[in-house]
């Protein structure tokens, strides 16, 4: 009967070795899988009051929502900007929410808010080398007011989000407007969206 020389003896050992801890590696991590698994269960089928959805929390009570048009009502008036801001909010709700959208005035929630500022200012100033100052940058503050009415729960809460948008000093108020436009509109609706839905 052959034997196995040492350095083939040694060589299995050392593979039996790495084969154990690699199992046993393996283990932990599935039982850390399973264990994450069971959390994730547990806890969607707690039955408390409030579900989530894409990071957002919403009372489960609440099934439908009525979003109202946002008017401008700020000094200086951008045409484009409330009927394209209604729009992104209604789309933004209904995709990333479980709720309904109506035009039914008993609807769970009444969202509704206006345009209360649309100001510009500047925001930074360089001096030129024959000692005169020279507009670097502009800014665009937009400010939106919005109630939340919890027809439900019988409660109104109330919100400003407000935004800045900077743009070269070397561009007219048009100009800045065209190039601010997608911005503004996903900014503004991003705050809106984050502050209704964050306080539940």
């Amino acid at each position: 009967m052959s034997k196995l020389n040492p350095d083939t003896n040694t060589s299995l050992r050392l593979n039996e070795t790495v084969s154990k801890r690699q199992n046993v590696v393996a283990c932990f991590f599935s039982v850390v899988f399973v264990a994450a698994a069971l959390l994730l269960v547990s806890t969607g089928n707690s039955g408390c009051k409030i579900y989530s959805f894409r990071d957002v929390s919403i009372p489960d009570s609440i099934k439908t929502v009525k979003i109202n048009f946002i008017e401008n009502k700020a000094p200086y008036v951008n045409p484009q900007l409330s009927p394209r801001l209604t729009d992104r909010l209604r789309q933004k709700i209904v995709s990333q929410t479980k709720l309904a959208q109506t035009n039914n005035d008993n609807a769970d929630w009444d969202i509704r808010g206006h345009i209360s500022n649309y100001s510009f200012s500047t925001s930074g100033i360089t001096s030129t080398q024959t000692g005169g100052r020279d507009v670097a940058t502009n800014r665009l503050t937009v400010t939106v007011h919005i109630v939340l009415n919890d027809q439900k729960a019988n409660k109104t809460q109330e919100y400003d989000v407000s935004r800045n948008f900077e743009f070269s000093g070397n561009q007219s108020i048009q100009q800045a407007e065209a190039s601010l436009g997608d911005e503004i509109i996903r900014g503004l609706t991003d705050d809106i969206f984050n502050r209704i839905f964050s306080n539940w």
